[in-house]
């Protein structure tokens, strides 16, 4: 990232379009105190930044344009699903889906088997991001259509990593809105794609997503076994290595705690909540707001459970106006879902003013 700021500087270009946070560009720049010649750096550290990740994505292909064409796609993809934290997914949909248009047609007019195949990754990539949006946007047909296609486009690619890995965000999405048997045939299906060579994120990410589908299911016992198998794998991963496609985040400790943390709220366990706060605490510190947003309300579905409505409702405010900012509909419906929960006969002011402000979203 600080390879492509400073390329970015150089070229005296808006770092939005290398996937960064845009901010003045700095049109003279120096390293270790020296001043760098343009044409020299864009030869040097502009090629070594962007090797690896080139060299990673079609290390086995030869330099043709054809062959460079997945490789740059995906990198495109990887840019928009960074975007995603801090970007209404309203603004994000329209690209992302005519950026899987692109793929696809490329993929239809490419007579090469193998580069066909990458297309299809690309597509099954970008797929499964136009269902994520579509998902936060409250749209839920459309991201039931989007991650099929996904999954699909995964399976012509013969990419048994691939196709796990977006089973599982399938079954993710179906445990969600509340369909557990399908969530758990979805997690089976993508750990049986998967063989013996399995890198350890697969294991403890597919651990966590079984665990959503059992407190989808009310199941207390299979849901705890789940997270304590994940916390189990999560301890083989390598920290020091970059997550292995097709993740693009880590998957850690805190991102185990955020899942228990969203399965104790989900059961009504609310002890579950409290004590996975301080280990889920860097992602609730994180620059994710629309993720933050939905761990807070599950923290205030924890509080409300507790019998603490003042404090409840207060985190609750908060996260509304999250979702409200970016036109989230999944955050403004889980917040919906928690002002059900309360069935005070006579709420007190924190609850009508979040009532007062909820009657008069429209998204």
């Amino acid at each position: 990232m600080t390879q492509l700021a400073r390329l970015a500087n150089y070229l005296q270009i808006p770092r939005r379009l290398v996937g960064l946070a845009d901010h003045p560009v700095n049109r003279s720049a120096s390293v270790d105190g020296t001043d760098v010649e343009r044409r020299t750096f864009l030869t040097g550290t502009a090629a070594v930044a962007t090797a690896p990740a080139l060299a990673a994505l079609d290390s086995s292909h030869s330099a043709t344009a054809e062959n460079r064409q997945p490789a740059t796609l995906r990198m495109a993809t990887g840019a928009f699903r960074r975007m995603d934290g801090s970007t209404p997914s309203r603004h994000l949909s329209e690209p992302v889906l005519a950026h899987l248009r692109l793929a696809q047609t490329l993929a239809g007019e490419t007579g090469d088997g193998a580069t066909r195949a990458r297309l299809a990754e690309v597509g099954s990539e970008a797929a499964s991001l136009g269902g994520w949006l579509a998902w936060d946007m409250g749209d839920y047909g459309s991201a039931r259509t989007w991650y099929g296609t996904a999954v699909k486009a995964a399976r012509s690619s013969h990419n048994r990593l691939l196709t796990a890995y977006q089973l599982g965000s399938f079954a993710q999405f179906e445990s969600h809105v509340g369909n557990a048997p399908q969530g758990l045939s979805l997690t089976h299906s993508a750990r049986r794609q998967l063989g013996a060579e399995r890198p350890a994120i697969a294991d403890a990410w597919l651990s966590a997503v079984e665990a959503q589908a059992h407190a989808a299911a009310g199941d207390r016992a299979s849901t705890d076994r789940a997270l304590k198998d994940a916390e189990k794998d999560v301890g083989r991963i390598a920290i020091e290595e970059p997550p292995p496609w097709p993740w693009v985040f880590t998957f850690d400790r805190a991102k185990i705690a955020a899942t228990r943390l969203a399965c104790g709220a989900r059961l009504g366990v609310p002890q579950w909540v409290f004590d996975a706060q301080d280990e889920a605490g860097p992602l609730l510190a994180s620059g994710h707001d629309k993720q933050r947003a939905l761990y807070i309300l599950d923290i205030a579905t924890a509080q409300l459970s507790a019998g603490r409505l003042e404090g409840a409702f207060g985190l609750a405010v908060r996260a509304l106006e999250t979702g409200v900012r970016y036109r989230s509909g999944r955050i403004v419906e889980k917040a919906r879902a928690l002002r059900r929960c309360c069935t005070s006969g006579s709420p007190p002011r924190v609850v009508r003013e979040f009532d007062d402000r909820l009657h008069g979203i429209y998204l």
